[in-house]
């Protein structure tokens, strides 16, 4: 039987032409994948060849009594890329959460999930300081941005203070919970989005569309980020809404990914 050969693609390469790194084997060999296996996807590309290709996993944390703007905005904008092993999922503490308003989600991953995704963001809700009181709780969040990226939407700010992965940085949040904010130390910028490295908060319901578009551009590219908002904003404002979106993410980007498509 003829070698069998794997091409491994960079996750970063996708979807435009892939960078591609060939590991030849014969019949039964195994591939040495890196660690951990779950973060690698394969699939049959043609004849004698299969694509192994990084996934990419996307948390949206929330909560009992969460605010359904705050975390299906960004569920579905988030949802626009169509990449192969991109993947965007509600984790919640337990099987199903209700909304601040009634609304029953069915979680679709644990918060120790979390812990393992490349990108989290932590929505908000009215019971965030239930949920920051809560030793326990807060114990599940195993956030790290130091190889994770980490954001927060209005009171979801409170729970990135209280885990003390602020360090010393300005936030923005809702004008609720401002106060909270402010009393566990943090300065709060009347802005609707800020990022400083791997890190990210945003204040007000519909700001939830900047940290999905600064997650997009982040792991995708800024014009992955063009076509996710284009996709969702209104006709007849669709450009303006791409702008205005870029403008508020665009100089927390890293070198290079700022450009203009």
């Amino acid at each position: 039987m003829d070698a069998i050969r794997w091409l491994l693609i960079e996750r970063s390469a996708l979807p435009t032409t892939p960078s591609l790194t060939r590991v030849d084997g014969g019949e039964g060999d195994a591939i040495a994948m890196p660690a951990p296996e779950s973060r690698w996807s394969q699939s049959h590309f043609t004849r004698g060849f299969i694509v192994v290709w990084r996934t990419m996993h996307i948390a949206i944390l929330t909560f009992e009594g969460f605010n359904e703007l705050d975390s299906l905005i960004a569920f579905n904008i988030l949802n626009r890329v169509k990449s192969p092993g991109w993947r965007v999922s509600i984790a919640a503490p337990a099987a199903r959460v209700r909304s601040m308003n009634g609304v029953l989600l069915e979680s679709q991953a644990t918060l120790e999930d979390a812990a393992t995704a490349d990108a989290v963001l932590v929505g908000s809700g009215i019971q965030t300081r239930d949920v920051v009181a809560d030793a326990a709780l807060m114990d599940r969040l195993r956030l790290d941005p130091s190889r994770q990226l980490v954001g927060a939407q209005c009171s979801g700010t409170l729970v990135l203070a209280r885990l003390g992965l602020l360090n010393g940085l300005p936030a923005c949040t809702d004008l609720t919970t401002k106060p909270w904010v402010q009393e566990a130390g943090v300065r709060v910028l009347e802005q609707p989005f800020v990022a400083q490295g791997n890190v990210a908060t945003a204040g007000g319901c519909l700001a939830s569309q900047y940290l999905a578009t600064w997650v997009v551009a982040r792991l995708e590219g800024v014009d992955a980020a063009r076509r996710a908002v284009h996709y969702v904003a209104p006709v007849g404002e669709k450009d303006q809404y791409v702008e205005r979106a870029l403008a508020h993410v665009a100089p927390f980007l890293p070198d290079g990914r700022s450009g203009s498509a």
